[in-house]
């Protein structure tokens, strides 16, 4: 049987899935597949590889390989490698993507070109599929065709390679001889241990369940014997709670309660490829009025006493649990109380096409609000407490996993307003939460400090570019002297004394000359006696500005950056950039996009975008 090598690089386990979905149907085609996770780099080895290469990667909303990826990008990255390092090597690659995002599929792209930059060759075509449309309609035609690309491959392929694979597959044979590690092996890569004890270390969820913050929430499939709430099925009201708990499992799950492994195998299930460190909350801010449509909180982190360190622009992980009362709510219903420290162990029936994915609870990343020459031994952010309606029989008002937690977290140290530095002393210790770092390594500040600068934040999007002013700032009263570049600020908001956020901060950078224009837009206020309508929007307020907008970024090499949301906010500028650029620079629209990609690829127009 031929061997061929099938690496996956996944963010929330949709890569992973689609790996082992070819991994499971290469055997009817002839073929062994070696499935890895792209980070098992001890499993594998490409600068001796043989085999032909079958690579299945994801992009985060960032435009960048996934976490998984990151050790994988950093080594073949490496610019001591000889350009014919892989020469030897062919391959496939498989790449998963949003067009939604401006940066489609590039965690593939970077990984594609980096790769034939190493002298790797194509043995099957690069894929490139669309969440926005549906990834099905590139995956499966791409996976039907990749049969007759591997056989084409073999077929022309002799001599040694061949060889050493046939050998490969003949030790895969013999293992495979004990009985037990095929279905092992099947539930390894299906599903991953459901935590019905500690939220802080229930480190995955059943599907189906409310998505919240990127993540999702609530309870496990659970089932009850009749009238018993217990593991076989679930009765009215449980069924009909606000976690949306299903009245029985699928029929193609198998699951079951027994004890959790010891403490510390239980712990390494939820950490990362990142440093964890654990920090006190040194301030809580409430930024918005009570009455105004979201609830917005700033947090200061103390990290003077670790080795964490960022720069504006950066982003950081927040790593939260589950609530806590909801998992005692319904371990009470279940009638598990006693049984908190068991674990539920869902598995795949083998004779099932289904799969059913259970990613660990995902850490929520949030963009730093702060510099650290203006903030020593402090880090900052921001954040939206997220609120919703449950999608069940009971109208409940849910808050999301991790914004929820936050602010029950920072409660008892909250206040109301900036001027107060710190709980007052004598009370309870600050509470404490778990960080690593997300370096972004593209959105900072430009190393010229005189190029121009344009931002667009509304909302909490503003965040990063606080941390830009307070780094300006500090570094105009060092070199007073310097030569700085315009800064444009283009903020908005719903209401101008609701949720303007830093408000007076931003006054006094406009004041001091860091911020040279300060343009701010309302988008429910609505008029007062015989003015015009207001701006609504930050897209129209760039708009009305357009000739300085085009001559800044065309004429002046100016960067623009801007953060928000990805579906609406970041494609509404988008396109208003396209339209300035046309009417200004007096060129088609087709010009004008490939005019906005040339800044994309210069790094002068750069994106930190959720949606």
């Amino acid at each position: 049987m031929r061997r061929f090598l099938l690496l996956y690089a996944t963010q929330k386990g949709q890569a992973k899935a689609i790996a082992e979905e070819i991994c499971e149907k290469a055997f009817a085609h002839g073929f062994s597949a070696d499935l890895h996770c792209i980070s098992e780099s001890d499993k594998y080895d490409l600068k001796t590889e043989t085999a032909p290469l079958v690579v299945v990667v994801s992009t985060t909303g960032t435009g960048d390989p996934p976490d998984t990826a990151r050790k994988f990008v950093k080594a073949i990255q490496d610019k001591a490698l000889p350009g014919d390092f892989l020469a030897h090597l062919h391959y496939g690659l498989l790449g998963l993507g949003d067009s939604e995002y401006t940066y489609f599929c590039n965690g593939g792209k970077i990984i594609d070109k980096r790769l034939q930059e190493l002298g790797a060759r194509h043995f099957y075509d690069t894929g490139h599929a669309d969440d926005c449309v549906g990834l099905e309609l590139v995956v499966e035609p791409w996976v039907d065709g990749l049969w007759a690309a591997l056989t084409k491959h073999f077929t022309s392929s002799r001599g040694k390679a061949e060889r050493i694979g046939a050998l490969r597959v003949a030790l895969d044979a013999s293992q495979r001889m004990d009985p037990l590690k095929p279905e092992l092996l099947h539930i390894e890569s299906q599903v991953e241990l459901l935590r019905l004890g500690d939220p802080r270390r229930r480190d995955s969820e059943a599907r189906g369940q409310n998505a919240v913050d990127g993540g999702r929430s609530g309870a496990p499939v659970v089932e009850s014997e009749s009238k018993s709430s217990s593991l076989t099925r679930s009765e009215p009201p449980l069924s009909q709670a606000a976690l949306s708990i299903p009245a029985a499992p699928p029929e193609y799950l198998h699951v079951r309660l027994q004890e959790c492994p010891g403490q510390e195998e239980s712990q390494a299930s939820v950490t990362s490829v990142d440093p964890i460190f654990q920090v006190p909350i040194s301030k809580a801010v409430q930024l918005t009025t009570n009455d105004a449509v979201k609830t917005t909180l700033l947090v200061e982190l103390d990290i003077s006493k670790t080795d964490f360190s960022y720069q504006p622009g950066d982003a950081f992980n927040v790593i939260c649990p589950n609530s806590d009362s909801e998992v005692q709510n319904l371990l009470q219903r279940l009638q598990l109380t006693d049984r908190r420290e068991h674990c539920v162990h869902l598995k795949i029936k083998e004779d099932t096409k289904k799969k059913e994915h259970l990613p660990k609870l995902q850490p929520r990343p949030y963009s730093c609000a702060s510099s650290n020459l203006s903030h020593p031994g402090k880090l900052r952010f921001i954040f939206n407490i997220v609120e919703f309606l449950s999608h069940t029989t009971k109208e409940v008002l849910r808050k999301g996993v991790c914004t929820g937690w936050l602010a029950a977290v920072v409660a008892p140290v909250l206040r109301p307003d900036m001027r107060v530095s710190r709980a007052e002393g004598g009370k309870a210790p600050a509470p404490e939460i778990s960080i690593s770092p997300r370096t972004t390594n593209f959105f900072h500040l430009p190393s010229d400090s005189s190029a121009p600068v344009i931002m667009v934040g509304p909302g909490t999007g503003i965040a990063p570019f606080i941390g830009f002013l307070q780094h300006r700032e500090k570094l105009q009263e060092q070199h007073p002297d310097g030569h700085f570049g315009a800064m444009w600020l283009f903020f908005g908001c719903r209401h101008k004394d609701r949720d303007y956020l830093f408000r007076e901060e931003l006054r006094r950078f406009h004041q001091r000359g860091v911020l040279t224009h300060l343009k701010v837009s309302f988008s429910r206020d609505a008029p007062v006696g015989e003015e015009e309508a207001p701006v609504k929007y930050v897209q129209d307020n760039i708009r009305l500005h357009s000739e300085q907008v085009a001559r800044l970024l065309l004429h002046e090499r100016g960067c623009i950056y801007v953060c928000g949301d990805a579906k609406n906010m970041a494609k509404d500028v988008s396109d208003t950039l396209v339209e300035i650029i046309s009417k200004q620079a007096g060129v088609e629209k087709l010009e004008a996009l490939k005019m906005l990609a040339t800044l994309k690829e210069e790094k002068r127009y750069l994106q930190d975008i959720w949606s």
